[in-house]
Parts: structure tokens; C-alpha cells; sequence
């Protein structure tokens, strides 16, 4: 697909030819996901409709700004920054413009937003070791007067990362069938199989130790 960004500054659900955002639209969108380098032809048969179509939604897409760029995934251990850390700043609050200029300085933060709650900023940032995380935010960020206040917790495994998520991401899925009155009830309490393991709620079960005792 085209690498060229996108720099249309259309209607936020609404697309370059005019119509509102779609369940094919979605579905581009889901599959860009998955591969964003997919041919147009290859894009056109998993979404089911013409390349013709295929080549007016994606560009239309790109055109409004749905589609801003297409990037690279890398492998942030492979590529020698094994440690990942979350910085919590607090800003001095005169110097918002301060910080974010010098903040855009330094390469090595991949990511930044601004947050409620006890800090102003999260700040990401992967580093080869512990020492370089270290030396980041004693010297680095410390050294920048808007910051007043710093707090580093380490990223022990990422456990969940997407590229992005969309609305039908969010649905509620269907609620678990029930089973019919044909089929065996689940296993009770007094009969579970050996080798299973029953957790018992705090309140449950505590007359009976209290009669134990």
C-alpha cells in the first residue's frame, strides 16, 4: 500500500467521498491491521468487494486523515533495547511550553501524553540497560527546570500491544449459552473431581471454621 501520510482534515466519521465511515470501511481497517503492506488485490478479496472499490475506500480513507501513515513494527529487544520504563513527570506549571520543547529533543522517548491524577506526563521510553534509564532521568529529564518531580516504574513483560483498536473492538460479546435441561448441570461444590482446584470466598465456609476451632 502507499507509504505517502495522509493530510486531509475531513469531518471526524466521515470519508474524502462524502459518506459516513461503513462496515466496509471498518473492515479495510481491520485488515490493515493485521497486514498493512496487503496488495490492493489481496485487500479487495479478503473484504469481499472490487479492487476498483478497494482503491477508492483505501485512498479515501487516506485522503480524510482515518489513514494517517504506515509504519514498521520492530522488535525493541532485538534491535538492543531490551529495557522498557514508564517516566510519571510532574511539571512545573508555568513551563508547559518548556517541556514540551525540550522534550521533543530527546530521541529517546518514544512516547508522551499528558495525564490526569498525581503526575502531568507519562513518558516511554526503551533503553539498552537499567544504567541508561538511569542516566536518562537523573540527568537528563532533572535537568530540564519544568520538571519538578519524577517517578520511573519498569516494564516487566508487555503482555497486550495492537496497533490500534476500532469501535467494533469495543462490542459486548454474546453472553455464554445456557445450558439446557437436558444437559448436566456444572459440578457443585460437594462434587468436584479429584485434582481441581475450588476457590472459596472470604465469607464462605467461615462458620464451619469457626466450628473447626
Amino acid at each position: 500500500m502507499s507509504s505517502t501520510p495522509a493530510s486531509g482534515t475531513g469531518v471526524p466519521g466521515r470519508i474524502g467521498i462524502g459518506l459516513q465511515l461503513d462496515a466496509i470501511h471498518m473492515k479495510i481497517l481491520q485488515v490493515l491491521r493485521e497486514n498493512g503492506r496487503i496488495s490492493v488485490a489481496a485487500l479487495a478479496e479478503r473484504v469481499g468487494i472490487s479492487r476498483a472499490s478497494a482503491y477508492t475506500r483505501f485512498e479515501a480513507l487516506r485522503a480524510d486523515g482515518v489513514i494517517k501513515r504506515f509504519t514498521a513494527e520492530v522488535d525493541h529487544v532485538r534491535a538492543g533495547l531490551g529495557i522498557t520504563a514508564l517516566v510519571f513527570v510532574t511539571v512545573r506549571q508555568q513551563m508547559w511550553k518548556q517541556f514540551r520543547a525540550q522534550l521533543a529533543q530527546m530521541p529517546e522517548v518514544e512516547y508522551c501524553a499528558i495525564t490526569t491524577g498525581q503526575h502531568d506526563a507519562m513518558i516511554l521510553v526503551r533503553m539498552p540497560d537499567v544504567a541508561a534509564v538511569h542516566a536518562l532521568v537523573t540527568e537528563r529529564l532533572a535537568s530540564i527546570p519544568a520538571v519538578k518531580a519524577t517517578e520511573t516504574v519498569f516494564i516487566l513483560d508487555e503482555v497486550l500491544k495492537r496497533p490500534y483498536v476500532l469501535p467494533a473492538d469495543s462490542r459486548p460479546r454474546p453472553s455464554p449459552r445456557r445450558p439446557s435441561p437436558a444437559e448436566p448441570a456444572p459440578p457443585s461444590a460437594s462434587n468436584v473431581p479429584l485434582g481441581k482446584m475450588r476457590f472459596v470466598g472470604a465469607a464462605e465456609g467461615r462458620a464451619d471454621l469457626k466450628n473447626d476451632t
